[in-house]
Order: structure tokens, then sequence, then C-alpha cells
């Protein structure tokens, strides 16, 4: 891609932003790493209380890339075919046809996914890893790109299944979402709670623009000392005395191509420390376990993002 190109491809980005911006008021540190999970290939987790536009985000989303958009609202009692599909017998064809449940959309909205038992969890896996879903030995490939924007409530725990490393590790990252500041929730009151922002708004990209974003973030130059300085938090994860589990190579993996994302969404076609340090937290917390031994008043969560900006400001940034 010639640098002009390149220019051209990251204003579509910058557009998209700008749009979503109309419709999510007060969240535009979410809204950003929403933008860079999607132009990562990856999947977003969104902690917050109901009621602060979680639901909103992901429907804004695929309205603006003009994606198809599903939202399933998970309970105890849903079974996996309830998100993948389920092979039925057809008398006329005489053979089994296979319906495609909710998965197959560019947006997947996976509302409260910790309320599901890990069987129905776990049957996310591969589509969120492989893209695709396997049923009764046929795969069937999933549209691209392919989003999961899973929400949970961190406040209940009643009735709820915690969700595994293994699952945990699929997502790039994991952010909150919390309430908006004065300012911003007046603006809301008087756009009518968004819902009218989100009906009006038009497709910025289509599916095939995304896609040329994801191969172009592919492309941004990440200098040697860089991938050094990723790697040192890295391995101080693994080594610290606060954490029993550190982080995966598949993190390492997705930290390295979140900062190309996020270089990309400011307009640069090579990476900077800035584009690794803020992102440290957000796609590191939910990879750690933090050990029994470490002592704080925090919730577990909390204990993790604490330690993990302790390790980020004592690993040096090459000059």
């Amino acid at each position: 891609m010639t640098p002009q190109a390149m220019v051209a491809t990251s204003r579509r980005a910058t557009d998209l932003e700008r749009a979503l911006r109309t419709v999510i008021r007060g969240q535009d540190d979410v809204l950003r790493l929403a933008l860079v999970s999607i132009f990562a290939k990856g999947h977003l987790l969104i902690e917050g209380a109901p009621g602060v536009g979680k639901t909103t985000l992901g429907q804004a989303l695929a309205r603006a890339i003009d994606c198809s958009f599903q939202r399933v609202q998970f309970t105890s009692d849903m079974l996996p075919s309830d998100v993948l599909g389920i092979s039925i017998y057809s008398a006329i064809e005489q053979k089994f046809e296979f319906k495609r449940g909710p998965v197959f959309a560019n947006v997947l909205l996976a509302d409260e996914i910790n309320r599901t038992t890990p069987k129905t969890q776990s049957a996310l896996l591969e589509a969120m890893n492989e893209g695709q879903v396997t049923m009764d030995a046929h795969s069937y490939p999933l549209p691209q790109p392919f989003l999961v924007i899973a929400t949970q409530n961190p406040i209940e725990h009643h009735g709820t299944y915690p969700l595994p490393e293994s699952q945990l590790d699929r997502f790039l990252m994991r952010v909150r979402m919390g309430y908006p500041d004065g300012d911003a929730e007046r603006e809301i009151l008087r756009s009518e709670a968004g819902t009218a922002q989100l009906e009006q708004l038009r497709p910025v990209l289509n599916a095939t623009d995304v896609l040329d974003i994801q191969q172009a973030v592919t492309r941004v130059h990440v200098d040697e000392a860089l991938i050094t300085y990723a790697l040192s938090i890295v391995r101080k994860t693994r080594e610290s005395d606060h954490l029993s589990l550190g982080v995966s190579p598949r993190g390492s993996q997705m930290f390295y191509h979140a900062a190309q994302a996020m270089a990309f969404l400011d307009g640069r076609d090579y990476c900077t420390p800035e584009d690794f340090k803020p992102l440290a937290v957000a796609v590191f917390a939910h990879r750690v376990v933090v050990s029994s031994l470490y002592a704080s008043t925090l919730k577990k969560s909390e204990q993790a993002e604490q330690v993990l900006r302790e390790i980020v400001e004592s690993v040096p940034v090459p000059l």
C-alpha cells in the first residue's frame, strides 16, 4: 500500500470514529478501544452497569460499518445450538440441513455472557479464534469482518458463571464502561437519550473497507526496540511475585497488533511507545491472575490493573 493510500484509508477510519461519537457520548476512550479491537481483528469484553450504552455501542458500530448485527441475551438455560445453530433433518431433501445461529453475523453482541453456563460460553471459542463454526464434522466460515462484543455486569454476581481463563484469553481487551460525566450526560438527555441519533446514523464504511483497514494495520512498522519493550512488559508479568499467571504468547501477539491499530488510528504508519503503553492494562488485565499472597483491599480485577500499571512504569521506555 502506497503512503497516499495509507493516508486515505486512515482518514476513513477517522471518519468512522467521528460518526460514532455523535451517538456514543462521554465514552471516547471505550469507543477508540472498540475500533482498535475490530481493526486489529480482535474481540472486545465490556464491563459496566446496566444502561451505560454497551448495547448501543455494538449497534452503532455495526450500523456505521454497514455490517450485519445480532444481539444474544445470554441466560442460564441457553444451549450452544442457540448461538451456533442446529442441524435439522429435512424429510423432503432426506438429509440434515444446518440452520445458522446468530453467531453468523459481522458483529455479535453477547449480552451478559457470564450469565450462561461454561458449556455455552465455550461454544464461542472456535468462532472467536478461527472465524468458523464446526457442526457435524462440517466447518462453516463466519462472515468477515467478525467481531464479538461481550458484556458483563461486574456488580451483580448472583446466577453468574465467571469466564474461564481460556475464554478470557480470546478477547483482545477488556474495558470498563462507566457513567458519563455531567456535560456528556446533559448532551445525552438533550439528544433524546441517543435513540434518534442511532436511527439517523448512516454507514461510513462497508465490510470491504474494514477488511482493507485490517490489512493496512498489519503493515504498520514496529521497530525492534519497541518489540523488546513490549516483550519486557510481558516477561515481567510472568516473573512478578504478585501474579500467579502471566501473559500468554497469544496476549503478546494481541498487544503487538493492538499497538499497530492504535498507530493507524492516529494516522501513522509506524508505532511509538505511546501506542503500547496505554494499551497494556486493557489488553493484559483479564489475562493475568493475581497471586493469593498479594495483599490489597481492591477487587481482583482492580488488583490486576494496579499490578500491571506498576509493571509498565518499571520498564524503561525506549528512546
